[in-house]
């Protein structure tokens, strides 16, 4: 079985965000993105996405004189593996803990509440 892979950090998921929504991206884009929501240096956008590409969460192609990045996962994969990791690491691997704190501690709308139990009911 392979290790899992690092979890990410939160400028990380800032950067796999962005190139989830766009498919494909260059730095450029992706830091021109980010530059909509707060200020960044392209050099970190640049070092992060190596980083994230070593880390085996996007993948690089060379088109013309750039490189191209594509998300290695779908971010549904990815959430999971994290939220997985974070009821392992924080609850003792039971997700029960979690849901009671978020139906207590969250406030939860009765509709949240009922989605929860029908899709609870499914799974039986």
């Amino acid at each position: 079985m392979r290790s899992p892979k690092p979890t990410l950090t939160e400028q990380e998921l800032e950067i796999m965000k962005v190139v989830w929504r766009l498919e494909t991206a260059t730095v450029r884009q992706v830091y021109e993105t980010m530059l909509e929501h707060r200020k960044i240096a392209y050099t970190t956008v640049m070092t992060m996405m190596n980083i994230l590409e070593t880390k085996g969460y996007l993948k690089k192609t060379q088109q013309d004189k750039a490189y191209v990045y594509r998300p290695a996962e779908a971010k549904s994969k990815v959430v999971r593996g994290m939220v997985r990791e974070f009821v392992n690491r924080v609850f003792n691997g039971s997700a029960e803990p979690l849901l009671m704190h978020l139906v207590e501690e969250e406030g939860l709308t009765e509709a949240e509440i009922a989605r929860i139990a029908r899709m609870a009911r499914k799974v039986k």
